[in-house]
């Protein structure tokens, strides 16, 4: 049962915990819409230029790989992140062709160790540090706050495109 209460979370500050909250609820949902989908399911395209759902969870544990980077490490990916990540941030076509046949398991399991890997560094940061700016190369500034924030509205964003898939499914069925 899911716990739609955002709280401060036991080994982090306050701010950080409740971004935990968020971020652990927003997962939560997502696992819970993805649950008993088939490897079918997974792989199904809509049309000839449609993400799959598999793509699509590849996508959000590579948007939140990236941002472990750029946030805890305060870095761009190096060659070899970028040449294992390219696919599942970028998708499009390579997406399309490569990212597939793989069971329901094999998704949960990048999420939840791409996750893992967040937790475990959140754990050693304090609240300033959500507010701690940076400047993206064009003069843009941001912080780390802005960057989890991020990551939980690009996941939900993607949950609903999951939603949508699931339906047309439904609907061919």
């Amino acid at each position: 049962m899911l716990d739609y209460r955002i709280t401060p979370r036991e080994k982090f500050d306050d701010r950080i915990g409740e971004l935990v909250s968020m971020l652990e609820l927003t997962r939560n949902v997502t696992l819970q819409e993805i649950s008993n989908l088939s490897q079918d399911d997974l792989d199904f395209l809509a049309t000839n230029t449609s993400n799959s759902i598999g793509a699509l969870l590849s996508h959000i544990a590579s948007i939140e790989f990236v941002h472990q980077i750029i946030s805890f490490e305060e870095r761009d990916l190096n060659e070899s992140e970028l040449a294992e990540w390219r696919t599942a941030l970028e998708l499009g076509e390579k997406g399309r062709k490569d990212i597939n046949n793989q069971p329901l398991d094999y998704y949960v399991n990048n999420l939840t160790q791409v996750r893992e890997r967040t937790l475990t560094y959140l754990e050693f940061k304090n609240d300033s540090w959500l507010f701690k700016e940076h400047q993206w190369e064009n003069d843009v500034s941001y912080n780390h706050y802005y960057l989890w924030f991020h990551v939980m509205e690009d996941e939900i964003n993607h949950r609903g495109q999951i939603r949508t898939i699931k339906r047309v499914l439904k609907n061919n069925k």
